[in-house]
């Protein structure tokens, strides 16, 4: 496949793992949550490995990064943008498909489960 292909672009975004559960947390979220609130929610990934994919996201343009200060200590938080916000559509066509093609675990057995709100 060509690397100047679409689908091979996109899939490089996209593809890594732990990617597309970094966006969903951030959808469940509001859209948006702190580095903290999404490692609380992906369990089993390590900090460095976070700390990539968030960076990655950020890089693409998917998720964008706000700095506060809240009593001298500066808090990092993470949103999706517009394109973020319809990588969350991907990501429930993605589910249904599974739902319909895969089976779905008992967590999952709803289209719009409160996993993926």
């Amino acid at each position: 496949m060509d690397e100047d292909c679409t689908v091979y672009r996109t899939l490089d975004v996209i593809a890594k793992k732990w990617s597309l559960l970094v966006i969903l947390s951030l959808h469940k979220g509001g859209g948006s949550n702190r580095y903290s609130q999404i490692k609380r929610d992906l369990k089993g990934i390590t900090g460095k490995m976070l700390s990539a994919r968030l960076k990655e996201l950020e890089a693409e343009g998917v998720i964008r990064k706000s700095k506060d200060s809240l009593r001298g200590e500066v808090v990092c938080s993470y949103a999706l943008t517009p394109g973020g916000d319809d990588l969350v559509e991907v990501i429930m066509g993605i589910k249904e498909w599974g739902l319909r093609w895969r089976g779905g675990s008992e967590k999952c057995g709803k289209t719009l489960c409160r996993y993926c709100r």
